[in-house]
């Protein structure tokens, strides 16, 4: 009787045992065509990124730089906007750009790496652009016929024309200059001097 009970549970545990190795064996295969899809998007991604980043520099902003800090990742590079004009003149502001794997079903992450007295830009570097938004109310946000060149144009007129202190993501910024438009030109000018003085240029 213990002999057909000990049989018993050999055979139950071969059994999970079989059952757990061919688990793991699906899971590394997804796992493993997850892997595939990744690649896969990513070099859509980076064609489409060939031909988007020639059309930028073709057309990129007098106020504008672009650096690639390496050659080979075409998904990460930097942004410098040195203002010619209104509040922020004089001033040269970094931003970083990363494309994720899903562009262009999705915009790129933008980040400002300057500190600067912006309604639109607040002090942690995060920034409110209706194109660089998923879904936005305005209609404005991201579209998959949007491109690198719309971003970085975008980017380059918070400073002018795109400036926008009716629908501020820093309220502080916005509401100083409603209440006192001089201060807040000096505060402009006071960021510009401690972080973002252009040495040349």
């Amino acid at each position: 009787m213990d002999y057909k009970l000990d049989f018993i549970k050999i055979s139950i545990m071969i059994t999970l045992s079989k059952l757990k190795k061919e688990a793991e064996e699906r899971k590394g295969k997804n796992s493993h065509n997850d892997s595939l899809i990744s690649r896969r998007r990513a070099s859509v991604r980076d064609r489409l990124l060939v031909k988007e980043i020639q059309e930028m520099e073709l057309t990129l902003p007098a106020t504008c730089r672009v650096n690639f800090e390496n050659p080979n990742e075409l998904h990460k590079f930097d942004l410098n906007v040195s203002p010619d004009e209104g509040y922020w003149q004089g001033g040269k502001f970094h931003f970083t750009i990363d494309i994720p794997e899903d562009y262009n079903m999705v915009p790129p992450i933008v980040k400002c790496l300057t500190r600067l007295w912006h309604p639109n830009i607040n002090e942690g570097g995060e920034i409110c652009l209706s194109l660089l938004r998923q879904n936005s109310i305005d209609g404005m946000g991201w579209a998959p016929t949007r491109t690198l060149k719309d971003v970085v144009w975008g980017l380059n007129s918070l400073f002018t024309d795109l400036l926008n202190f009716d629908d501020p993501l820093n309220n502080e910024a916005a509401e100083h200059y409603q209440t006192d438009k001089d201060g807040f030109k000096l505060k402009v000018k006071d960021y510009i001097q401690r972080y973002a003085k252009r040495m040349y240029g």
